[in-house]
Order: structure tokens, then C-alpha cells, then sequence
């Protein structure tokens, strides 16, 4: 019987990878709009136009915590696979809200006054497109990352298993600023027309793909989600290992998505060689990531504990060595080590949760908004120190604490190792 389950997973197991692209895919893009929409939609926004800009971002990190219970409430309800079909289909209304913000700037454009400057209406329709698809992405991952560390796929480890997840991510999230540069606006500067006829390609491509899903069999791991109705004994936060995974994934994001955007900041403030190559280093960055990925998915006898602390510690001497020799290439080499930190954390903070499994993901799509807030601080603190160099002491004293996760917090506590059921 057991040998018969394990064979019935990996079909599933090859979808929630495909998933998992599309999840990068759009993550992806929608960060990589920020530039083009302040192209296309904000030269009439003065003074306030990179700021407004960031509100793209912004409004997709807020779906997180939003999301994530809406998402463990249709695991309950609906099964994973009914989740996975509402959430694509939720995609599409977002992505509908794109068209109607290029729709309406075409043909009835509305500028909102804001102050000696204006914003046209068409942006803020923009945002609430980007909210809505950030809500369909977390519900996605809520489904996603549960199943890809409970499913039994012979052979494989659960941190293995979401580092091959991680590396189909990764791959998405390297095409997402080709496929916007060049698909979308053929290399030439953005204007609104160009973003009408990619926005329904993709709604068309993504209403197939939730077709296609819901005549899948996609079974729901019943030990690792509560039944329809079934009342739970206790908060999922009084798991103690769990809550703190929460913190850890705040500031892993958070520092994820700090020394990929400001290592570019830092690389041209330092001026020079290194202004020069300030975009090779970004680049490299996240390649460093798909290649930690990608060895990630060939290791099963390395533990999530073993990676996550030899990783964390590894990129805290990076860091330090960076500051101190004020040299910003050494911040490459934490993309590596920061490859294969969601996976472990994931698997570390949902370890012996059995029923709550699927209320300990969505709790863990709370500490997302992280990416949202850690490269904000970062910013604030260059502002106030007037360089970015000893700024990288705030995104150390997070690997720290990712550090401690790993040596410490993530050990749960006899009263928090849940039965399966």
C-alpha cells in the first residue's frame, strides 16, 4: 500500500514543479514593471514618480498576509486541487485589471491631481491588479509548498523536493526580465499599447493551464491538511518552531530581495570598476541562486538543519568581509548561500505539524511581506548614515537570527510533534 502511494505522487509532484515556474514567472514581471510603467504611465508624476513606482511592489507583498488564510481555508474546503483552480482562476481577474488599467488609459485617460503633480487613474487600477495576482500567487504557494515537503517521492528528501520546486522558481524568474524587455516592449521604450495584447496572451494561457489542472488528479495529503469543518485544539501559532519559521522567512526574503536590489546602489556608490559592473553583479546574484538551486535538487542526505546553518553562517562572513573590505562582489557569493535557505526554513518550520501542515504554510506566507519591508529599512538607514556600507550590518544581524533559527529555534517542542492522522 505504502509503495502504491508513493508512485501515485510523483505525477503530482511534476505539476506543483510547473506551478511553482509560474509562481516565479509572475513574481518576476511585475517587479520587472516598475521601470516601464513609470515610463509608460507616470511623467506626470514630478518628484514622486519613483516612490509612486514602488507601490507596484508594495501592493504585491501585501497580498501575503492578506491571502495566506484565504488560501489554508480552501485547502480545508476544496482540496488541493480545487484550491489551484480558484486560485489561476483569481489570476486571471487580476490579470483582467491589468487589461482594464491599459484599456483605460488608451481610450479614457483620468489624471488624479496630487498636488503640482498627477497620477493617471490607470496606475492605481495597475496596483490593484498586482495586489489581486500577489493574492492567487500566495494562495498558489500555500498548495505548493506543503505538498512539495509532505508528498513521498521515492528517492528524494523533502528539503530536495523544494529545491527542485526552487529551481524551476529560479529559471522563471531568469526569463520574467527578458520575456518583459523584449517580448513585451521588443527592447524599445514602454508604452502603454505594448502592454495590451500580452496581458490577454497571458490571461488565455493561464485560464488553459486552470482548465488543464482541474482534470488532473491531484491528491490532497489528508495528514497534512484539517478536514472540512474539523474544529483544531489550538492556534497554529502556538507552535513555537512554526512562529519563529514566520520570523526566519520575514528575514530571509527580506535580505533575499535587499542584497539583489541594493548591491547595485552599493556597487555604484563605491564608483570605479565596480559602478561598471554594478548590473553584472545583480545578475550574477541571482545566478548564483539558480545554481545553488540546481545543485540543491541532486543533494537528499543533506538535512534542512545542516543547510540552512553551514549557509547562514557562510553568508554572514560574506557580508562582514564585504563591509569590510568594501567590496561588493563578495555579495555574490550570498545569492549561492541563499539558494536553498526557503526550502530548509520551509521544511524546518512545518516539520511534525501534521493537520496544521497547511495553517502553518499559510502563516508562513505572512513573513513574505519581509521582502517588502527589509530593503525599506536598508534604504531609510542610507538615507540617514548618507552610504550604503554599513547598512549591510542590518541584513548580517538578519542572517543571525536565520542562524539561530537553524542551531535553535527550529527544534519543535514535545508538545508541538502532531500525530498524523
Amino acid at each position: 500500500m505504502q509503495n502504491t502511494q508513493v508512485r501515485s505522487y510523483t505525477g503530482p509532484f511534476i505539476v506543483m514543479v510547473i506551478l511553482f515556474f509560474f509562481v516565479g514567472f509572475f513574481t518576476n514581471i511585475n517587479q520587472q514593471f516598475q521601470e516601464p510603467i513609470k515610463e509608460a504611465l507616470l511623467s506626470q508624476a514630478g518628484s514622486i514618480k519613483n516612490t509612486v513606482m514602488t507601490l507596484i511592489t508594495v501592493s504585491w507583498f501585501i497580498a501575503y498576509p492578506v491571502f495566506g488564510g484565504t488560501g489554508a481555508k480552501w485547502v480545508s474546503k476544496f482540496g488541493y486541487k480545487g484550491t489551484l483552480v480558484r486560485a489561476l482562476l483569481f489570476m486571471v481577474a487580476g490579470l483582467a485589471v491589468f487589461e482594464a488599467s491599459v484599456l483605460l488609459q488608451v481610450y479614457s485617460p483620468i489624471d488624479i491631481p496630487m498636488g503640482s503633480v498627477s497620477v493617471p487613474l490607470a496606475f492605481f487600477v495597475f496596483i490593484a491588479g498586482s495586489f489581486i495576482v500577489g493574492g492567487a500567487v500566495t494562495i498558489m504557494q500555500v498548495v505548493i509548498n506543503p505538498f512539495l515537503t509532505n508528498c513521498q517521492v521515492k528517492g528524494t528528501s523533502d528539503v530536495q523536493r523544494q529545491n527542485i520546486g526552487g529551481t524551476s522558481n529560479s529559471i522563471a524568474t531568469t526569463i520574467g526580465p527578458l520575456f518583459v524587455a523584449y517580448a513585451i516592449f521588443g527592447g524599445a521604450v514602454a508604452t502603454v499599447n505594448d502592454l495590451m495584447i500580452p496581458f490577454l496572451a497571458l490571461m488565455v494561457v493561464i485560464a488553459i493551464l486552470s482548465f488543464i489542472v482541474s482534470k488532473l488528479d491531484l491528491p490532497t495529503i489528508e495528514s497534512a491538511t484539517a478536514k472540512a469543518g474539523e474544529k483544531l485544539d489550538r492556534s497554529v501559532w502556538s507552535f513555537r518552531h512554526l512562529a519563529l519559521g514566520v520570523a526566519a522567512i520575514f528575514f530571509y526574503v527580506g535580505v533575499e530581495v535587499a542584497v539583489g536590489t541594493n548591491v547595485v546602489s552599493f556597487a555604484k556608490e563605491l564608483g570605479g570598476n565596480f559602478a561598471e559592473k554594478a548590473a553584472m553583479m545583480a545578475s550574477m546574484y541571482w545566478g548564483g541562486m539558480l545554481v545553488g538551486r540546481l545543485i540543491g535538487s541532486f543533494i537528499s542526505k543533506v538535512p534542512a538543519k545542516t543547510q540552512l546553518t553551514v549557509t547562514s553562517a557562510a553568508a554572514i562572513v560574506l557580508l562582514v568581509a564585504s563591509m569590510a573590505l568594501r567590496n561588493p562582489w563578495l555579495l555574490i557569493g550570498v545569492g549561492l548561500c541563499h539558494s536553498v535557505m526557503w526550502p530548509a526554513i520551509f521544511s524546518l518550520a512545518v516539520a511534525k505539524l501534521g493537520k496544521y501542515t497547511s495553517l502553518g504554510s499559510a502563516a508562513l506566507m505572512i513573513g513574505v511581506l519581509g521582502g517588502g519591508i527589509i530593503p525599506l529599512v536598508q534604504g531609510g538607514l542610507t538615507d540617514i548614515l548618507g552610504s550604503w556600507e554599513w547598512t549591510w550590518v542590518l541584513i548580517a544581524a538578519c542572517e543571525v537570527f536565520l542562524l539561530y533559527y537553524a542551531l535553535v529555534g527550529c527544534k519543535p517542542r514535545p508538545q508541538d510533534v502532531m500525530t498524523n492522522e
